[in-house]
Order: structure tokens, then sequence, then C-alpha cells
């Protein structure tokens, strides 16, 4: 009988167990996902926090315009043909109206993102957002809209300060990017595709990344888009660790590659553009490469550092200290040089004037050098707002065909690696239709070289105008052919 009542006693237990097992499996898995819940980053308080430090920036640009030809002040009608890509019409002429000048509308121009540094209306974007604005205005979060100042922008860096009259403003609280880590959590907030204060988050991809001369940029998988350029970059603390700049993509959009100004370097360029309007950066005058491990093994170096001089130009300081080509330079002011990236940011935030010294490797054997640091020549100042109205009116000869031109300076030239030539200042009606547009630098006009205004004047006063004019020009490093049509 004992036996009988302990077994099923025993049974009793061993089912009891069994439900509680059961009950605990089945409340495991909640379990887990009640604790990777509480492990995910909230970034509701950021936002709050950040987000009315962040603003929205438009910029305009001012594009003549004049009723077309053979289309009797029918303006609406030509918005009409343009608007859906309509041909326009090639309606018999009239005669001119009289007293109808040449209007300047604005046009959108380009939507970036940028956030207050001060609570009196310092705003920090990139360069590339402002860069050619006739005018910049800037919207808070609160819909307030002011037009901007450029205090001054900087190409290399991608750095821009604006200025808009208001007081009392959220400024951001800017952190320190040495402090910040690989797989940290962080935000962008900005403007995607002109969408205002738009969130999104991911991680450090990657630091001290190569993405140009003079700064190491932030990699993070963050979802920036055009539009964002601008905006800040913000750690888990709600400082600012970046600028967001670039992005990596094959289609236009986010593919989980983006790239930030650290804000250390971005501050330094800024302080900069408030005090003077410019940035000044140092130079010694060599070309350089990264040291390959079979030349560091090869030469005795052990391992592959430093930044090996492939040429020193000619008066240079580094020619005047003695730098040589095979030199590697391993050191900058007794600061290991670990990869040739190292030395133009190093050398480029040295004060010029600054006597700094060089140790170079040569021949097995270590040697320091001194130089003086040179100035980097200075970036041509990117357009103010309130100046772009100085532009040179087109000559006679160029309105008949929607031209007008500026000479080059001989420093243009250089640069451009042009004989001669002259740069498009606007391009508009006959010209515009052909594929003109401001900046170009046309070479030549009917197969004949143009090398001033002078010469591209006499060519056009020249020309029959009822017949194709073939321009030669050049864009960036392409240089095309486009053929105007004045009489049409």
């Amino acid at each position: 009988m004992m036996t009988l009542i302990s077994m099923k006693l025993f049974r009793s237990l061993c089912l009891a167990v069994a439900m509680v097992s059961t009950a605990s499996m089945v409340m495991l898995p909640a379990q887990s996902a009640m604790a990777q819940a509480r492990g995910l980053p909230d970034f509701t308080d950021l936002v709050d926090q950040v987000g009315p430090s962040v603003v929205n920036i438009r910029t305009l640009e001012k594009v003549a315009t004049r009723t077309q030809p053979g289309v009797p002040g029918d303006e609406e009608m030509l918005e009409f043909f343009k608007r859906f890509g309509l041909p326009i019409p090639n309606i018999p002429k009239q005669a001119p109206r009289q007293g109808r000048p040449q209007q300047e509308d604005e046009q959108p121009r380009g939507v970036g993102s940028g956030f207050i540094l001060s609570s009196d209306g310092l705003i920090m974007t990139n360069a590339h957002v402002v860069e050619g604005a006739d005018e910049v205005l800037v919207t808070l979060t609160d819909k307030r809209e002011f037009k901007a100042r450029i205090i001054g922008a900087d190409k290399r860096s991608d750095v821009a300060v604006v200025k808009i009259e208001a007081t009392g403003l959220p400024a951001v609280k800017v952190g320190d990017v040495s402090r910040l880590r690989v797989g940290e959590w962080v935000i962008a907030i900005g403007s995607p595709f002109g969408l205002e204060n738009s969130v999104t988050a991911g991680i450090v991809s990657a630091k001290q990344r190569d993405m140009g001369d003079y700064l190491p940029f932030i990699q993070t998988d963050v979802a920036i888009n055009p539009g964002n350029s601008g905006g800040p970059l913000i750690n888990m603390r709600g400082e600012v660790v970046g600028i967001n700049s670039q992005i990596y993509s094959r289609s236009g959009g986010s593919m989980g590659i983006s790239f930030s100004i650290p804000m250390d370097e971005a501050v330094r360029v800024s302080d900069q553009l408030r005090s003077t309007g410019r940035v000044s950066r140092g130079r010694i005058g060599v070309q350089i490469e990264q040291v390959s491990k079979d030349v560091a093994e090869s030469i005795g170096l052990g391992k592959p550092v430093g930044a090996l001089v492939r040429g020193v130009e000619a008066g240079s300081p580094a020619e005047k200290a003695g730098v040589e080509a095979g030199d590697i330079i391993v050191k900058f002011e007794g600061k290991t040089i670990e990869k040739s990236s190292d030395l133009p940011r190093m050398v480029g935030n040295t004060k010029p004037g600054t006597k700094s010294t060089l140790t170079v490797f040569r021949r097995g054997a270590s040697k320091d050098l001194s130089v003086v640091i040179a100035e980097v020549e200075a970036d041509k100042p990117i357009a103010k707002a309130s100046t772009r109205d100085e532009k040179p009116k087109a000559s006679a000869a160029g309105q008949a065909f929607g031209l007008g031109v500026s000479e080059l300076s001989e420093a243009q030239k250089k640069e451009l690696k042009v004989k001669g030539g002259v740069k498009v200042e606007s391009a508009v009606d006959a010209a515009a239709r052909a594929g003109l547009r401001e900046g170009d630098i046309i070479l030549s006009l009917a197969n004949t070289e143009v090398a001033s205004v002078k010469d591209f004047d006499n060519l056009l006063s020249k020309q029959d105008k009822n017949k194709p004019l073939t321009v030669l020009f050049r864009r960036g490093e392409w240089t095309q052919y486009a053929v105007i049509r004045a009489g049409r």
C-alpha cells in the first residue's frame, strides 16, 4: 500500500515538475524579447534635445529671363512649354517690344541642412550647400525663416559658416571626437530630399577614413541622402561629433556608407572663417605616396610607415630644407607619420611661417631637417549672396547669342592649363538651349581660338546670326562642342 501511494505521489510530482518546466519554456522567449528591448537605444530624448538646433537651408539663384522672340509677350505660354518639356514653337518673328528689359527670376538652387553654433545666429553647414547661392534661406523648427549671410566657406574641408539675425537660439553642444568609438550608436537629423527634421540612426563604422587631403572622415551606416548635407552627427550624449558631408552610392541614394567631417576639425576651420573669412594652411611643396611593404623592407626601414617623396617642388620650403626625391618623411615635429595622408594634415594644421623639423629616412639612416612652412594658395572665395549681382553684363554681340562672359586671370589659366579662353557668366536663350551654362570656359568660336573677351566680341560681331555657331568649351575636366542657333 505504501509502495502504491509512493508511486502515485512520485507520478504527481513528476507531472508538476513537467508543467512548471513547460511554463518556464513558454515564458522564456517573451522574457528574452523584453530583455533585448531593454537593451536597444531610445533616441527620443536626443531628438527632443538636439532637434530644435537643426535647421533647413534653401538656396536661391538669380536666372536671367526675357521674352522669347517670336512668342509676342507671352511669358505664361513660354513657361507652359518649358515646364512640360515641349518644343518651343517656331512662330514668325515680330518686332520686339520696346521698354521690356531683361528680368531676373530667383529659382531654387538646392536644399541642405545645418545646425546652430551659437545663440546669436551662427550656423554651421557644408561649403557645397551654399556655394554659388545668390540668397540663403534658413528655416528653424518653429517655422521661422531668415535670410542668412555667408561668413565664410572652405572648399577643401567643405565647411561653411552662415549668420542669421536672431537671438536666444538653441545652440548645439560640441562633443569630443577622440572619445567616439567604432560601434557606437549615432543619429543624424536633417532634410533628406527636402523632408525637414528627418531622423536616422546607425553606428560608427570606422574612423580616420582618408577621403581628402586634410580631413580624416568618420564613416557610419546612418542613412544619409541628398539634403542631409551640413546636418549634425550626434552621439548618445546629445553632442555633435560630425557634419554629414558625403555618401558612397551607385544610385544617388543611401547605400549604408556615409562620411562625416569630425567636429574638432570643423571647429578649427570655423574659428578661422569667423575671424578672417578664410582658412590658412601650411605646405612644404612635396609630392608623396604611401610606402609599400616591399619598399620598406628593401631599404631597411622595417615596416611601411611615413610618406615617400616622389618629387620636390622647385623653390619650395622642402627643397630649401634639403628634402630629396626618394626620401621617406617618417616624422613631423617628432610625431610619427603612420601613413602618407598624415603628412599633409600635420603640415596643413601648422601656421605658415613656423619653423618645423622633418625627420627623413635616407639611404639607411634618419636625418633631421629644418623647414619653414609656407602657405597653401587660398581658395577663390565662395560668392556671398549680396555680391552675385555684380556679374559683368553681356556685350551687344553676346546678347544676340545669349552669352555673357568674363576674362580669365593668368592664375585661372594656369590652374585650368589653358592658353586662353573666356568664362561664361550667363547663358540664356539660344546659349542655354545649346547646353551652355555658367562656369563653362569657351575655348573657340567657329573653329577660331578665343584668347580674350575682345576676341570673343569681335568673332561674334562677324557671325551670321541665322547660321549655327560652333562653340568648343570646357566644363570641369571635359572638353566638348555645342552648337548655338541664335535664329531660332
